[in-house]
C-alpha cells in the first residue's frame, strides 16, 4: 500500500511466468485497475497478451507502465505500436489507454503512475461501503510453522475486525490476529485493505471468497459442509490412483514399451505455487506416461507424506518446501524419493 495525495493505493503483484495463469486471472478479478507492466526492451510478450485478455475478461480499466526506458536497447515506440495491435491505443496516438513511461530503478515515472491511477479511480467512481459485515477474496494462503494456517485476504466490502467469525471456502474460524503488509498488527481492515488473517481451521484455496458469519457456529457449519463436499470429490478422484512407478524407474519402463503412471505427492509453500505446479505437471501427460496426484497440499513435507508415498509408490515433490528431520529419516528408511525445487523450470525439466 502506498499513499498519494491523501489516497491509499493497494498493489497486488502477480508473477509473470507462463505457469501462473490462474494467479493472473485471479489478480484481474480481484482488482479495480490493472497495471500492465511492459519492459521497453522486451516489448509485448505472450504473457502480456494473456494478461490483457484477463483484464478484458474481468472488465477492468488498464493502465500501461512501460518500464526500463533507461536501458540502451529500450524502444518505447515499438511497445506502443504492439499495444495498439491489441486494441490498447495510447492517448498520445489519439486512443484512450493511459501509458506511463518509467525507469523504476531510477525512480522515474513512479509519481506519474500513482497520479494516473488516482485519476482513473476518480473517473471510474471506485468507492466501497466500509459499513457492515466484511466480505472479500483470499489472495494467497499457507501454513506457518508457529502460527498455523495463514490467509492473505483483501476486503472489498465492509470492515473486518479482530474477533470476527469468518468462513473462507472450507476454512472457518475467528480472526485471532491481523497483520498488514509490513507485518504490523492491526485491529480492523476496511475496503481495499490487504491483511494476513490468523485463526482459521485450515488453509483456504487462493481465490476463495471470505465472509464474516453471523456467529462462530454458522461459520463452522458452513465450513464443515464445504469440507465434506470437497473430501467426497477428492475421494472420487483418488479412486484413479493406479500402481505407480518412481521417477527414477519410469525411463526403463517406457523403454520396454509399457505405459507408466507417475504417482506424485506434491507439497508447496503457498496455494498459488501449488496450483501453478499442478497445472504445469498436468500438461506433461503423454500416452506412454501419465501423471497422477496422490496428494497435494501446502506446508513442509511430513512423515505422513512418506507413509503415503510408500504405500502408493509415489515420488514426493517439494516446491519451496523441505522435509523436516523426521520425514528425512523416514524417507531413507522406506526408500522414498524426495525431490525439492525452488525454480519451476528445473522441476518441469526433470
Amino acid at each position: 500500500q502506498v499513499e498519494k495525495d491523501g489516497h491509499l493505493l493497494t498493489f497486488l503483484d502477480t508473477p509473470g511466468h507462463a505457469a501462473f495463469t490462474q494467479m493472473r486471472a485471479r489478480g484481474a478479478e480481484a482488482t479495480d485497475i490493472v497495471v500492465l507492466v511492459v519492459a521497453a526492451d522486451d516489448g509485448v510478450m505472450p504473457q502480456t497478451i494473456e494478461a490483457i485478455s484477463h483484464a478484458k475478461a474481468a472488465d477492468v480499466p488498464i493502465v500501461v507502465a512501460v518500464n526500463k526506458i533507461d536501458k540502451d536497447n529500450a524502444d518505447p515506440q515499438r511497445v506502443l505500436s504492439q499495444l495498439a495491435e491489441h486494441e490498447l491505443v495510447p492517448e498520445s496516438w489519439g486512443g484512450d489507454t493511459i501509458v506511463v513511461e518509467m525507469a523504476a530503478i531510477e525512480r522515474l515515472g513512479i509519481d506519474e503512475l500513482l497520479e494516473q491511477l488516482n485519476v482513473v479511480a476518480e473517473l471510474e467512481e471506485l468507492t466501497a461501503n466500509p459499513e457492515g459485515r466484511a466480505k472479500g477474496v483470499v489472495l494467497e494462503a499457507n501454513v506457518d510453522v508457529g502460527r498455523g494456517p495463514v490467509a492473505t485476504i483483501i476486503v472489498d466490502k465492509g470492515t473486518l475486525s479482530v474477533g470476527d467469525p469468518i468462513v473462507a471456502g472450507a476454512a472457518w474460524g475467528r480472526v485471532r490476529a491481523m497483520l498488514n503488509e509490513r507485518g504490523e498488527q492491526v485491529k480492523t481492515a476496511g475496503p481495499s485493505t490487504p491483511v494476513q488473517v490468523l485463526g482459521l481451521s485450515s488453509v483456504p484455496e487462493a481465490g476463495d471468497e471470505f465472509r464474516v458469519a453471523p456467529d462462530e457456529k454458522v461459520a463452522r457449519t458452513v465450513g464443515e459442509a464445504r469440507e465434506f463436499r470437497l473430501r467426497m470429490k477428492a475421494q472420487r478422484g483418488d479412486a484413479r490412483v493406479k500402481a505407480g512407478t518412481k521417477l527414477e524407474d519410469i525411463f526403463a519402463q517406457i523403454q520396454s514399451g509399457e505405459t507408466a503412471t507417475l504417482n506424485l505427492i506434491l507439497r508447496a509453500d503457498v496455494q498459488g505455487s501449488l496450483e501453478a505446479v499442478t497445472e504445469s505437471l498436468r500438461k506433461l501427460d503423454r500416452d506412454e506416461v501419465s501423471v497422477s496426484f496422490v496428494h497435494r497440499s501446502v506446508g513442509a513435507i511430513s512423515e505422513n507424506d512418506i507413509t503415503l508415498a510408500e504405500t502408493t509408490n509415489a515420488t514426493i515433490i517439494g516446491f519451496n518446501v523441505r522435509p523436516d528431520r523426521k520425514a528425512r529419516a523416514a524417507a531413507e528408511a522406506a526408500d522414498v524419493e524426495i525431490r525439492t525445487y525452488e525454480i519451476i523450470y528445473k522441476l518441469l525439466e526433470d
